[in-house]
Formats: structure tokens, sequence, C-alpha cells
């Protein structure tokens, strides 16, 4: 059995440019990592849509329909990291952030996650007593001309 520490995942967006479909011969150039993540949530859901009918013998029936992503992660507030200003960036000007959520390394075969262009929807500040600044940012899949894609790195 194989298993990954959460340690190990990565979060990486593009710098520059827009996002095109995975190349199979590896990650993008302009792809970077970002350090600055703590706890990191990947939350994948389908919507449900109904098919009950009279022949399912008084149970309801579904199928699953639309899939539903989004990713929640907390960073420390850090305004002269270019990663930080990204997203918030991101946040406040409403632009497109492509980002690949991952298990581990973009350049590690075998390494899967999640790459789509997103919009950031929540850039939330949190100001501890005891601790440091922190803000804990919500990204969405937005509108794009390439859909998002569960990808495995080759």
């Amino acid at each position: 059995m194989s298993f990954v520490i959460g340690f190990d995942a990565k979060l990486y967006y593009l710098t520059t440019g827009t996002r095109a479909t995975w190349p199979g011969s590896g990650a993008p150039a302009n792809l970077d990592e970002v350090p600055n993540v703590r706890d990191l949530t990947l939350n994948l859901s389908k919507t449900e849509a109904d098919v009950t009918t009279r022949g399912g013998a008084g149970w309801r029936q579904i199928i699953a329909a639309l899939k539903d992503a989004s990713v929640e992660f907390e960073m420390v507030y850090d305004n002269a990291d270019a990663d930080f200003t990204a997203f918030q960036d991101s946040f406040i000007n409403n632009t497109v952030i492509p980002c690949a959520v991952l298990d581990g390394g973009s350049a590690t075969a075998g390494t899967q996650g999640l790459w789509a262009d997103f919009m950031v929807t929540g850039f939330e500040q949190q100001q501890p007593l005891d601790g440091a600044l922190t803000v804990r940012v919500t990204i969405k899949p937005t509108y794009s001309s390439v859909a998002p894609e569960w990808i495995t790195v080759a």
C-alpha cells in the first residue's frame, strides 16, 4: 500500500500566461510552487439529479450530475511574498489564477491532482492574539476555454 503525507502535497500557480491542457512531457515552465501554504483542503463533490420512477418501488433514485470543486488553504500574511500577493491581487482585481492542486511534485511521475483556472472567492484575514496574521483563501474553478481536469503526471 502506498500513502502520501500531506506535507508532500503541493499547490502551484501559473505566474504568467494562461492555462492549457497539461502537456504530456511535463509541467509548464512558468508553474510556480507556493510554499507559503499551511493546511489545504480540496473539496470535490457532485450535484444530484432526481431520476425517481414508479419502478423504483418507493425508493428515491438519483444520478450524479455536475462536478463541483473548491480549494481552501491558509497562508501566512506576508505582503512581500510574490505568491501571497498573486492570490491577493486575484481576489482584489477579479482575475483568473490558473492552479494545480497536486498530491506531490509537478515533475514526479504518478503525481495526481486538479488543474484548472480558478477565481479567488475568499480572502479572509485572521488576526489571532498569540500567532501570526494569516489569510484563509478560497478558490473555485471559473469560466475558461479549457475545462478543469484531473491530471496524472507522466
